[in-house]
């Protein structure tokens, strides 16, 4: 199992512009994906919400599954969302796979994932409202 860290949504427009290639993440550290895939979950805040979602890119067109998890828990209770499915890529064009939109007050851990040509991917981070 590849296992490649959660980017930050500051990450996204910087992945979309190199097509996956690399680029910075959150706290200005770097990644590279090594293989097929570079995936990266999105946080959007909007109002008193968050928006999150899983965002892939791959160098080649590809198929699989992917499995996309946001999970809770707090003095207000515990949440569990999960979505999956199978999917298809195109080179070089990003795509969502899961995407939850959630009060934005709560610790979030965010989990995607992807399973395709024989590998596995996982990409997550932990997001604070």
């Amino acid at each position: 199992m590849k296992r490649i860290h959660g980017f930050g949504a500051l990450a996204l427009p910087v992945l979309l512009g190199l097509g996956g290639a690399a680029f910075a993440i959150g706290a200005g550290e770097a990644a590279q994906s090594k293989g097929p895939l570079t995936c990266a979950i999105d946080i959007k805040p909007s109002g008193q919400m968050l928006e999150i979602a899983g965002v892939v890119v791959a160098d080649a067109a590809i198929s699989g599954s992917y499995s996309f998890e946001v999970r809770s828990a707090g003095s207000s209770g515990n949440s569990n969302v999960r979505q999956g499915g199978g999917f298809a890529l195109e080179a070089g064009k990003p795509a969502t796979l899961g995407k939850v939109m959630l009060g934005g007050s709560a610790a979030y851990d965010v989990r995607l994932d992807i399973d395709a040509n024989g590998q596995s991917f996982t990409c997550d981070e932990q997001v604070r409202g």
